[in-house]
């Protein structure tokens, strides 16, 4: 180990940890802190038993491990080992091993007094992974109140060893400042209309023009990497290509990561996977594509997706150093300089963006009913905490006080995210373990078994392949599977895997919404799409169990297809029969239907005719409500009437309001009695909806406006006619001039402040003349009125002096006639 920058800091590092519990050890990448540190500290007095080293990946697990083992000239497995959820390496005489974060935060939950561990280093805490924050926070809460004698350790790579001291009660921050070696960084930039892989393949094919050494690639997914090396078909014979990221056999990630064995030159295509933790031998140049594909939460769905995005500055600082890590290297960026400073400073914490639920109910069990009353460098966000409880809640994990029940208890044993712990769990009692073990195994593993989003497809190809990886997951699943006790008798096996995934995800239950089988609704309410040319596009229901993209139209990534049987039996406590009473604008009628729902889906739906008579009359009172008084049937005299009042109001009359807004305002004092039995407005009698309005005028009202607002107009002839007080010009009445003879006076409305508008027509109803002046009609134009009728109409009088003749609508005959009877 001589020789690493570490060493210059390792006296004080040990220093310290003999006087207090606690240390934070900042060195930039490459100083040696991952693999110098924990051996340096097994010669102490104080570390009597095992050192636990935590690393971020799986892949770095191993790595730390292999490289402790052999500088010590030992197997690893021997004094150095390593744990990882697929694979372990360790024996009784194992002192340091290396675990990934999700294993401790397991070991440290199922030993809260760590027996026998005297130390634990948390590596590469700046990358503020969820496992790596809390565990953290359980194993400060151990050391408070259990182990004061547990020695704590934060290793990072940046400058932010003070938050983390002061997190670890003002822990000593001792600093590496690292080798320098020269690092040239180059921005080419990209076209924005191109792909990304052109754009990296092209870089990296200038950089092995022009410079030395290996070159490690950063993509932001398998799929780029798969398709860059598409590109780069029919390099020199010298150079070989490697793929590192997640889903590779341990064997090709080891691969990538050692020299040559053939001395070639070495092109490594990787995913952020290579930005800390690892040391590349014999690269030089970093072709850095400027993004990451990160897992983000979207609570509103209740579904994490992964979202490719700008990598943050801290991110890129780190993958830029990988090629100065021994020697003199080489950054090509595809983006210009100035646009770094536009990246995020950093990445976000976990805790920040993630689904809580495994954190809340872990915390539940811990005795620890708030989260946040842990100790936290960014505590959890209350509405997650809120989120991940309701979920708990209807997994039946948590009961209605928070408290864990027996059965979040059982999910907590497990080695598995809630919902699949549950899905083991329920599966166990139908006799499913087997293959709801090996579901959990496939999707948390992406790439066993291919990619086909059908997961019943991939289920049968993973049970045939060969190679670690495979044989390692099918013995992880049959741990899984020995974890759960069968209690049921076995269910019929046809649609067992999607069985599974629909007890681990009810709320993604999915029916087809369209021919061609893209458009999908879920039972929680988003909606997913498919390739109609999947073989899944066939079904007519799916139990989807995951997707990518936004909630509104995500795309289905893995699922299988379940029969409607399935469906009703694993969820006919769920199926609700809900009915809708809605009204109809069109028709002015009530729709009344009954539907069978499983949560946003609709199962059947059909006429409802026991519709509630209570519910089918609030329908029609909201539906004038919402869309006017005019969908009821007036009548002229109701019209009139509400007219009338207006008027009368604006001359003396009594304040009342019988407007839109008012009457609407009083529509449940009013309008119930009318709609009472009745499915339709237009069955309302108009009468009596005239005489209701007159209810609410009142006695007293209905006189007062009987005087001023008089409805009809009696004339000296004996007809009565209709006064229109909506006319444009004022109250006005239409009637045959002949009625009038007689009258000197003009008649007058509104207590005789109003002239009438007399709109006066011939004796076949034409019109002749509109005056406010009776009077003096009678005494200007009448004259020549009168000799334009007596040439059109000579059968009926029209006498010189109208204001003292009598009135009359007959004939002259007909007139002589009837004085003679009398």
């Amino acid at each position: 180990m001589a020789g690493l920058p570490i060493d210059a800091v390792l006296p004080d590092l040990l220093k310290a940890l003999r006087t207090a519990s606690n240390a934070v050890l900042v060195a930039p990448p490459g100083a040696g802190k991952t693999t110098a540190v924990a051996p340096a500290l097994l010669g102490e007095p104080w570390c009597t038993g095992e050192i636990l080293l935590l690393s971020p990946r799986r892949i770095a697990a191993r790595a730390a491990a292999e490289r402790m083992a052999s500088l010590a000239g030992e197997h690893v497995g021997e004094t150095f080992g390593y744990a990882t959820r697929m694979d372990a390496r360790r024996s009784d005489a194992t002192r340091v091993t290396v675990v990934t974060e999700g294993i401790f935060v397991n070991r440290i939950q199922a030993d809260p007094e760590l027996a026998g561990v005297s130390a634990v280093l948390f590596d590469e805490v700046h990358e503020r992974s969820l496992d790596s924050d809390f565990g953290m926070a359980l194993a400060l809460d151990v050391q408070s109140a259990l182990r004061p004698d547990l020695r704590l350790v934060a290793m990072s790579a940046t400058l932010d060893g003070a938050r983390f001291a002061g997190l670890m009660d003002g822990a000593p921050v001792i600093e590496s400042e690292g080798r320098s070696h020269p690092l040239d960084l180059r921005h080419i930039g990209r076209a924005g209309e191109g792909r990304i892989e052109d754009a990296v393949a092209g870089a990296i094919r200038l950089g092995l023009r022009e410079h030395d050494g290996g070159i490690l690639a950063f993509l932001p997914g398998v799929a780029e990497i798969e398709r860059t090396a598409e590109r780069l078909a029919g390099l020199d014979a010298g150079i070989v290509l490697h793929r590192l990221h997640g889903s590779m056999e341990p064997a090709a990630q080891r691969a990538a990561i050692t020299p040559d064995a053939g001395g070639r030159r070495k092109l490594v295509l990787a995913t952020s996977i290579a930005e800390t933790s690892l040391t590349l031998d014999g690269i030089r140049i970093v072709v850095d594509s400027g993004l990451a594909r990160r897992p983000r939460y979207d609570r509103a769905a209740g579904m994490t997706r992964l979202v490719t995005q700008r990598a943050s500055q801290a991110a890129v600082a780190q993958r830029a150093g990988r090629a100065a890590r021994q020697g003199p290297g080489v950054a090509i960026r595809l983006w210009e300089d100035a646009a770094t400073a536009g990246m995020p400073p950093y990445d976000p914490p976990e805790i920040l963006e993630a689904d809580l639920s495994a954190l809340t109910l872990s915390c539940a069990i811990w005795g620890v009913s708030d989260p946040r009353d842990l100790r936290w460098i960014d505590p959890p966000p209350d509405a997650a905490i809120r989120e991940a409880r309701a979920r708990l809640t209807r997994l039946e994990a948590l009961d209605s006080d928070g408290r864990p029940t027996d059965h979040g208890r059982a999910i907590a044993r497990l080695p598995l995210p809630p919902r699949l712990a549950h899905m083991l769990i329920r599966a166990g009692e139908r006799g499913l373990e087997q293959i709801a073990a090996q579901i959990a195994v496939l999707l948390g593993e992406r790439g066993l078994g291919g990619s086909d989003p059908d997961l019943e497809m991939r289920l049968r190809r993973w049970r045939s392949e060969r190679g670690r990886r495979a044989e390692a997951g099918r013995r992880m699943a049959a741990r899984w599977a020995k974890l759960v006790s069968r209690r049921g008798g076995g269910e019929d096996q046809d649609d067992a895997v999607a069985t599974c995934i629909a007890l681990a995800y009810p709320d993604r239950i999915a029916r087809r919404r369209d021919a061609s089988g893209e458009r999908w609704a879920s039972a929680g309410g988003r909606g997913f799409r498919l390739d109609p040319q999947s073989s899944l596009a066939r079904g007519e229901w799916l139990a989807v169990a995951e997707t990518q993209g936004m909630a509104a139209g995500a795309r289905i990534l893995s699922a299988a297809p379940i029969a409607a049987e399935s469906v009703e039996r694993l969820f006919g406590d769920q199926i609700a029969t809900v009915r809708h009473v809605r009204f109809d604008r069109e028709t002015g009628a009530v729709a009344a239907t009954r539907e069978r729902r499983l949560g946003a889906i609709r199962l059947s739906t059909g006429p409802d005719s026991d519709a509630d008579a209570r519910e089918v009359e609030a329908a029609l009172l909201e539906g004038v409500r919402e869309h006017g008084l005019d969908l009821l049937p007036w009548n002229a005299a109701g019209h009139a009437l509400r007219k009338r009042a207006a008027f009368a109001a604006d001359h003396g009359g009594p304040e009342v309001a019988l407007d839109d807004f008012s009457l609407t305002e009083r529509l449940d004092e009013w309008l119930p009695p009318l709609i009472m039995g009745r499915r339709r407005l237009d069955a309302v009698d108009p009468a009596a909806l005239t005489q209701v309005i007159e209810g609410l005028l009142g006695w007293d009202a209905m006189q007062a406006i009987n005087r001023l607002a008089p409805a009809r107009f009696e004339t000296p002839a004996g007809s009565s006619h209709a006064i229109d007080y909506d006319a444009d010009g004022g109250p006005t009445v239409t009637l045959r001039v002949q009625s009038l003879f007689g009258l000197a006076a003009h008649p007058m409305v509104g207590g005789g402040s109003v002239p009438l508008v007399l709109s006066l027509t011939s004796p076949a109803g034409r019109p002749i003349q509109t005056t406010r002046d009776l009077p003096g009609f009678w005494v200007g134009s009448w004259s020549a009125v009168a000799k334009e009728m007596r040439g059109r109409y000579p059968k009926h009088p029209w006498p010189d002096d109208p204001a003292s003749a009598r009135a009359t609508l007959k004939t002259k005959k007909a007139d002589a006639r009837a004085r003679e009877s009398r």
